[in-house]
């Protein structure tokens, strides 16, 4: 049996971590084991429940990062190809005053993932909000946030590569997996 080309989503990972997901996705045993340890999706629909349930977190760990002005589900962003979320900060002169405006997109594939999933990755581009790079307090303050953020990354990582070797959505259906089929 050929073994399943997995994307760049383990790189860094150790090896063994590598062949055993590999190993579980031929074993066609990966996808219940996800959803045994996640059994169902969020019920975080909207774009305004998103931008919600985005500032509960940021006011309960970062209060002095400065107001947020959108926070929306991106059906442009492409999951497998490029960024799972985005966070920008635009400044811009109105008179005498330096107005910033501060935005959030989370890839549309999250509004079918579970509440552990979409946390993390909301945690994630909060934590950018303070700390641009991905470095050491960047990652310090994605685990003060979620304390289970490497093991919620590394799970995620592992249920892309899963999703892209077999194109079988896990939580949820529609066209959410039609876009990101597409971008396989």
């Amino acid at each position: 049996m050929q073994a399943i080309p997995l994307p760049n989503y383990l790189a860094g990972y150790p090896p063994e971590l590598v062949t055993q997901v590999r190993r579980l996705i031929e074993q066609d045993r990966l996808g219940d084991w996800l959803l045994q340890k996640y059994p169902v999706a969020h019920n975080v629909r909207t774009d305004r429940a998103l931008y919600d349930y985005t500032q509960e977190i940021k006011e309960a760990h970062l209060r002095n990062t400065g107001q947020l002005s959108k926070v929306l589900f991106d059906s442009k962003l492409h999951v497998i190809r490029n960024a799972l979320g985005t966070h920008t900060s635009i400044s811009r002169v109105q008179g005498a005053k330096l107005k910033s405006k501060r935005e959030i997109r989370v890839a549309t594939i999250f509004r079918d993932m579970p509440p552990e999933f979409l946390r993390m990755i909301v945690v994630h581009e909060l934590a950018h909000l303070k700390e641009r790079e991905h470095d050491k307090p960047f990652y310090q303050l994605c685990r003060h946030i979620e304390p289970d953020y490497h093991q919620l990354e590394f799970d995620l990582r592992t249920y892309l590569s899963y999703l892209a070797a077999t194109g079988n959505r896990l939580w949820g259906t529609g066209q959410d997996i039609d876009e990101t089929r597409a971008a396989l």
